[in-house]
């Protein structure tokens, strides 16, 4: 706990006619055992100096900035101690607007309903810092620095080399006999150098002798991950290989696993399988390689409704016939005391892998297109009938290039029908740019290779983890690594395993070459973080971790089902078995906890139930209105606030705020403790979840939605009504929203009166 605090107001980056020295004057007053410093600086940023001399000569152990938001100046304002920041500009002055909807009037003191929120919030910033502590270090001695690289295709291989540049050991694992992977059967790459209006040469054996002459690379070829289990820094990785399983310590992976073809029954519909003149992309490539197209007249078909709609009618009966069979013959439910079923991976390939690689097969086809026109001399007469041609970023270039290619023609089409006549294949084209329908004759067709992640299909990894050995949420984005994490390319719900190429999105060869690079950077960051016991995100830096009572612990193992990232084991009893350098210190743990015995050094459930009973809560709800308390995301809701203040978006003053970690972080005492103080209502303010979930910890506003049926109990109990306690979605760029939110929320706190316990 603090038990000396220096207390800082920044003078100029409060504004609105806040009387500083008076607010100051006040801590001082309130404090006084507690606040050693308390100073006014006209520009705090110019006199960090200070800070820092008087926590060597006064001996203090907290430091509470109050000035702009905490989102402002992160790295100025950082000292040996623990640190707090009040907002008192964007969340204060500027949102202020009196009960009557009119702002403080420029240059006149300023209004007493001002000063006394800027008041509330002082004092609950003292309070937190009184009932916060530094974290106990949980760095590990030495982190192992060697990374992992599972996969030794093109993106692999990159990630392996960049690792080793940086001067970390690698393990590359290749469940194949050889490196390369689909790249071998490529004639030519995508341009991935300027100025990006030519295929280039993919590069791959030049790679591969880089590797494997790299005495910081190890390869193990025809092996697979065993077991991965640890924590990131000293993860204990099992191979299996030709010579039996192998055990080696890693610190961080990158999973590069890469694609497969989408099952042949998708195209059937397109003509394939039923004759050796249609095939997809990837086998084009191969054969063209092995110098065994002759074709003349070549159709690159990029126009895949055919096949979509058929899967469509496909899925429908598949549906129909299921229902079906369920109503014959119900399941029977699963007897009292049965086993929990093993793991089995789902096969999560569908017919969605084609259209999401059509970027890939846009660009693919052009360079097959032109690959084949240049060996032919442009007598072999090429034709790409597409409905969308996507052509991700600067690659635009080179697909403006192919345009004026002699031997090949584009054209926008929808494409009705593909079918046999005698020795030659006919595809009917509608709604052309040519602005007329017809059938073209070809030798042969080309249809676009869905990119199915190996992901979709195979368990990679084989976590020896709590939430079990596969990626969670893989059916939520079709099997794909990239778990949609807002702002965090390459993450993935296992902390310290990120994800590089074709695994995570379909992507051409320029994009791989970044998405190794980015990978590795990641896990080279996430080994580093381990050694300095510190969050890698989106906590960054943060070096608190849970703590765990364990002498009230029910073993209800509610924490260690409810943690979206499988940070905490448990033993045979449901003793939780913490690993912090997995955590990522969102706090879902105990806001799950209903014993309360989970905490963090600086973010604890008492700590938060004392800000709250530090607001000044007026008696007469009639002339002083109601009080509402918003505990707000700080990752969506809390910066959406401070851009609504900034853009000129005002509210309610009966409003004050708590910034939380995560919506999962709210335990139910919070809101009692606040109903309990006099508050008249609670807003949870947070990100938005479902199919297109925003929140950083994937499923905190999720498990928050859930929780209000307890909340609700909670309240009824109390005899208060549950309607005072709403949850609400806020994302972060829905600045404009937050007055409409929060007035309209008061506006039905008014009408529903005090909250009971103001009489009590």
């Amino acid at each position: 706990m603090s038990n000396k605090i220096g207390v800082y107001f920044d003078a100029a980056n409060i504004g609105g006619g806040l009387d500083v020295e008076a607010l100051a004057a006040g801590v001082k007053s309130k404090w006084d055992s507690l606040v050693a410093v308390v100073r006014v600086f006209p520009v705090l940023a110019e006199n960090a100096a200070t800070i820092s001399k008087d926590i060597e000569e006064n001996g203090l152990d907290g430091v509470l900035i109050c000035g702009p938001s905490p989102r402002q100046d992160t790295d100025l304002y950082r000292f040996p101690v623990l640190t707090e920041r009040v907002n008192l500009r964007e969340q204060c002055v500027l949102s202020y607007e009196d009960p009557s909807g009119n702002p403080p009037v420029e240059g006149a003191p300023a209004p007493a309903l001002l000063t006394e929120i800027a008041t509330d919030y002082v004092n609950m910033g003292v309070v937190k810092l009184q009932k916060g502590n530094l974290p106990d270090s949980a760095a590990l001695e030495k982190g192992v620095h060697r990374i992992l690289v599972v996969g030794g295709g093109f993106t692999g291989l990159t990630a392996a080399l960049e690792a080793a540049e940086s001067g970390y050991e690698v393990v590359l694992v290749e469940k194949s006999d050889r490196l390369g992977g689909a790249v071998n059967n490529i004639p030519t790459g995508s341009p991935l150098h300027a100025p990006w209006d030519a295929k280039e040469s993919t590069g791959l054996p030049e790679k591969i002798a880089a590797v494997e002459k790299n005495d910081l690379i190890t390869v193990y070829l025809s092996s697979t991950v065993a077991k991965l289990a640890g924590q990131p820094g000293e993860y204990t990785l099992t191979l299996s290989t030709p010579k039996g399983e192998k055990s080696i310590e890693v610190g961080s992976a990158v999973v590069a696993a890469g694609w497969t073809p989408l099952a042949p029954k998708y195209l059937e519909s397109m003509g394939y399988g039923s004759t050796p003149m249609v095939m997809h992309a990837a086998e084009f490539g191969k054969a063209f390689l092995a110098g065994q197209i002759t074709a003349r007249r070549i159709a690159f078909v990029l126009d895949t409704t055919i096949a979509e709609e058929a899967a469509k009618a496909a899925a429908e009966e598949e549906a129909k016939a299921k229902a079906a069979a369920e109503a014959e013959a119900p399941a029977a439910p699963a007897a009292e005391g049965e086993e929990e079923a093993a793991f089995v991976k789902a096969d999560l390939e569908s017919i969605e892998h084609l259209r999401y690689s059509n970027a890939v097969n846009s660009v693919g086809m052009l360079r097959l297109a032109q690959s084949v026109c240049e060996k032919t001399n442009d007598e072999t007469q090429c034709y790409v009938l597409y409905k969308d041609m996507v052509v991700p970023g600067i690659l635009e270039r080179f697909y403006r290039t192919m345009q004026d290619r002699l031997g090949l023609m584009m054209t926008k089409a929808d494409v009705t029908s593909i079918s046999q006549k005698a020795d030659h294949m006919v595809v009917s084209c509608e709604n052309t740019l040519l602005g007329i329908d017809f059938d073209l004759d070809c030798d042969l067709v080309v249809l676009p290779t869905g990119l199915v992640p190996v992901s979709a299909k195979e368990a990679i990894m084989q976590f020896e983890y709590r939430q079990g050995p596969d990626f969670p949420d893989l059916e939520l984005f079709d099997g794909y690594l990239d778990s949609n994490y807002i702002c965090f390319p390459y993450e993935t719900r296992r902390t310290g395993v990120y994800a590089a190429g074709c695994v995570r999105q379909p992507m051409t060869l320029d994009g791989c070459l970044l998405d190794a690079r980015g990978a590795v950077l990641k896990a080279i960051q996430a080994i580093e973080c381990a050694e300095h016991g510190v969050a890698v995100h989106p906590r960054s830096g943060d070096g608190t971790y849970p703590v765990f009572n364990f002498v009230r612990c029910t073993q209800c193992k509610r924490c260690t089902e409810e943690c979206p990232f499988g940070a905490l084991d448990d033993d045979e009893k449901g003793t939780p078995k913490p690993n912090p350098a997995r955590c990522r210190r969102c706090g879902t743990c105990f806001g799950a906890c209903p014993e309360r015995v989970i905490s963090f050094a600086n973010y604890n459930i008492d700590q938060v139930g004392s800000m709250i009973r530090e607001v000044t809560v007026p008696k007469d709800f009639k002339t002083a209105g109601p009080r509402i308390l918003i505990l707000a995301c700080e990752n969506d809701a809390y910066p959406a606030l401070d851009m609504a203040a900034l853009q000129g978006y005002r509210w309610s003053p009966y409003v004050r705020i708590i910034p939380v970690r995560c919506l999962g972080s709210v335990n139910a005492i919070w809101v009692s403790d606040a109903m309990s103080k006099g508050f008249d209502g609670v807003m949870l303010l947070g990100c938005k979840y479902g199919d297109d979930y925003q929140c950083h910890f994937v499923k905190g506003s999720e498990l928050c939605s859930r929780r209000m049926t307890n909340i609700a109990e909670t309240l009824n109990r109390l005899g208060v009504e549950p309607e005072r306690v709403e949850q609400f979605e806020l994302a972060i760029d829905e600045a404009d929203h937050v007055t409409e939110m929060i007035d309209g929320f008061v506006k039905r706190i008014e009408q529903m009166g005090p909250n009971p316990f103001k009489a009590m």
